[in-house]
């Protein structure tokens, strides 16, 4: 009974965090309806679902999540050197095939997602298969040297969580 109330318990918990955390205030008619959104959203997308992806490393998670968060301000401090003292012509964009060893669909989204909220890449498309992302990046001169990196600092980990 419980399962099909809370088909997603973290999803639930996180909706109504990201909820009170949107409104910015802490009302019991706020948390109220964040509640509603959170168990409504998942009740209702459940069907969605059916291989909901399974986390078997949650340290890795926490470890994942700070690893990401100190590239965003090592890149951000990296682009902004990059705009302040490079001329146009000094900079050098690449196209970056990667090649996929991720199988979840979930993990390739964390993926790609992770990609492009790091200043300096974007993730451009995947491929239909989901064996392989675009990535556009500002600046580089090696870009196998990129593609290691994101293979190695994300991609390694997401597998560690997700399968």
């Amino acid at each position: 009974m419980l399962k099909r109330l809370v088909p997603h318990p973290l999803l639930s918990l996180t909706l109504i965090l990201f909820w009170l955390a949107l409104v910015n205030t802490l009302t019991l008619g706020h948390v109220i309806l964040g509640t509603l959104f959170g168990i409504g959203i998942p009740m209702i997308t459940a069907p969605y679902w059916p291989d909901r992806p399974k986390i078997r490393a949650p340290l890795k998670v926490a470890e994942y999540c700070l690893i990401v968060l100190w590239d965003i301000v090592v890149a951000n401090v990296q682009v902004a050197m990059i705009i302040l003292f490079r001329r146009n012509e000094d900079i050098r964009t690449q196209w970056i095939p990667v090649p996929l060893d991720l199988k979840s669909a979930e993990a390739i989204t964390i993926l790609a997602g992770t990609i492009t909220m790091t200043p300096g890449t974007v993730s451009a498309t995947l491929a239909s298969d989901g064996s392989c992302v675009l990535v556009h990046c500002l600046h580089t001169d090696d870009p196998d040297a990129v593609r290691d990196e994101i293979k190695a600092r994300y991609e390694s980990r997401l597998k560690e969580i997700f399968q």
